[in-house]
């Protein structure tokens, strides 16, 4: 093996011995109960911050022990170590170790930094950092990756190492500092500090790699979206293809049957009409006479010509044209056209369904902002994406009882007898969904009494204190429709839209059962009332950064229950 690759293999080892503490080579090595290996002084002042828990675990597998676990020196680590911090000495040439314009430098000859001490303010190369290794007092110094940012553990103030926390104020303080600025506050050390956050960054890791994972399954889910998009469209375009060609070929064939059916109709029909317009001319000539004549014979003043004519000018006889002609005209052109005109409609409502599934399907697939048409318009077309919300208890205010499975909310005057729980509503009477909505989701509420609101809203929405942060609508936390009595009212961070009745009808009957449409990657979330067809009372356009959940807040005497849709 060549001296370079030696050297890279060594490197490598070294990393497997430092302590998981202080990042660097073990000094003085010890083992917990674990297994886990440890500086001496690193372990003894992690667990000496739990004694007052009493409760002590392992910085690294988080093995809880009680009482305080014993550590045993580890003679075969100290040996490999010392023959490890030999090697440190070893280093490549100095011309081949300057610092680069993005490295720390050593602060005695200017070559590349390895460590950089808290307690000296400076940065050493592996060769001038060995005496940290070597001299008893130096061991017990703080050394870290080197870093170009020393002077930020230095107060400004006092220009004293900031070894200490100010749990009150948040912030890092020296030791003058604590004495005066900070007198009377919660101090602790910054090792002490960094335990307490330390706990809180494994948790803010776990809940990052459980979205990590809750993605991954959707990224998969999406992919098997994108190969049903490839599936149904294909489907669709060749049976779109079929039925227009099927719909065009017998079209074709019939429009000259219809045709000449329509001409043969048309010449009977007008031979018929033709004969009865020409005796009501005929009819109507001689009405003219008539009436001319006895005009005339209104103005003479020869009585006895008056009386010997006036008989035979006023007898009229009866007319030739049967009056039933008259309310028959046109009455089979007006069938075909009513009859053609219901073909074309017909014929367009299965272009426009067989356009819709196409354009769904596509829609589908594709995590952009789908377009608006593309959006379900029938209840059958919303059930599709019909998700089983149900209520989790441990969210539920103490005057909210559940029941139905969790399904139905009830406000109560009398608290409920529930456990105490770090999820639960305080000071607002509500309830949030056991179950994260993402992607395309839609269920429905059925409602009863005075005031409910139906909602949508983060999991980290606020459960005590203000009622702004906590109640649903008015924080940019939740999104809600307000159900109070005859009226209607959409809330989101306070700001108010007020939803007016639609065609004069009675709020309080029409909005009795609600749906909620949410398609969470398009920022889409709808509301809607349900009768006999689907009512749209509000729809929002905006951009939705985490998953959410529903919600339900009752005022005195109201219940909702989440529908169970098949």
């Amino acid at each position: 093996m060549s001296k370079g690759n030696m050297a890279q293999g060594i490197q490598l080892d070294q990393a497997k011995f430092c302590c998981p503490i202080c990042l660097d080579l073990l000094r003085d090595p010890v083992t917990i109960p674990c297994g886990h290996s440890y500086c001496m002084h690193c372990i003894k002042d992690h667990l000496d911050q739990d004694d007052h828990r009493r409760i002590y675990s392992c910085p690294q597998c988080r093995q809880i022990f009680n009482p305080r676990p014993a550590v045993v020196k580890n003679n075969m680590l100290a040996v490999v170590v010392e023959e490890l911090k030999k090697t440190r000495v070893q280093a490549a040439p100095v011309s081949q170790c300057y610092a680069g314009p993005e490295d720390v430098a050593c602060d005695v000859c200017k070559v590349k930094a390895f460590k950089s001490c808290l307690q000296c303010l400076a940065s050493y190369c592996e060769r001038h950092l060995q005496s940290h290794y070597d001299v008893a007092p130096l061991r017990k110094h703080k050394l870290v990756e080197a870093t170009a940012k020393l002077q930020e553990n230095i107060c400004s103030r006092h220009q004293e190492v900031m070894k200490l926390f100010c749990r009150t104020d948040q912030r890092c303080i020296c030791y003058l500092c604590s004495k005066d600025d900070h007198k009377g506050h919660t101090k602790v050390s910054a090792a002490a500090e960094r335990t307490e956050k330390q706990r809180e960054l494994w948790v803010t890791l776990k809940k990052i790699q459980q979205r990590i994972q809750d993605k991954e399954k959707d990224v998969k889910l999406f992919q098997q979206e994108e190969d049903a998009v490839n599936n149904s469209a294909e489907n669709a375009l060749r049976n779109t293809e079929k039925t227009l060609t099927e719909l065009i070929s017998i079209i074709e064939r019939r429009v000259s049957d219809v045709r000449e059916k329509v001409k043969s109709r048309q010449t009977t029909e007008v031979g018929r009409y033709r004969k009865v317009r020409e005796k009501l001319e005929q009819e109507i000539t001689e009405l003219k006479r008539r009436d001319t004549e006895l005009k005339k014979l209104s103005h003479t003043e020869d009585h006895t010509h008056f009386l010997l004519n006036y008989p035979s000018l006023a007898r009229l006889s009866e007319s030739k044209v049967p009056p039933s002609f008259k309310v028959r005209r046109l009455r089979y052109f007006e069938k075909v056209t009513v009859a053609l005109s219901e073909a074309k409609d017909k014929l367009q409502e299965v272009l426009r369904e067989e356009y819709v599934k196409i354009s769904k399907t596509v829609t589908e697939a594709d995590v952009s902002p789908p377009n608006p048409l593309a959006e379900p318009t029938t209840r059958v077309d919303f059930l599709q994406y019909a998700r089983q919300v149900t209520l989790d208890p441990n969210t539920a205010n103490t005057h909210l009882s559940i029941s139905k499975g969790n399904r139905k909310a009830a406000y109560m005057r009398e608290e409920q007898k529930y456990s105490v729980h770090p999820e639960r509503f305080q000071s607002s009477w509500q309830v949030l969904s056991r179950e994260s909505l993402t992607g395309r989701c839609y269920w429905e509420v059925e409602r009863s009494g005075r005031g409910v609101l139906l909602a949508v809203a983060y999991k980290h929405i606020s459960r005590e204190g203000d009622m702004a942060k906590c109640m649903f609508g008015l924080n940019d936390k939740s999104w809600a429709l307000d159900c109070y009595m005859n009226s209607l009212e959409f809330r989101h961070n306070n700001a108010k839209t007020a939803i007016p009745d639609i065609n004069g009808k009675d709020t309080d009957k029409w909005a009795s059962r609600l749906g909620v449409y949410l398609d969470h990657g398009a920022g889409i979330l709808s509301f809607y009332s349900i009768s006999e067809t689907m009512t749209l009372l509000h729809r929002v356009q905006t951009t939705f950064t985490q998953p959410l959940y529903a919600g339900l807040w009752l005022s005195e005497g109201a219940a909702a229950e989440l529908c169970e849709l098949k």
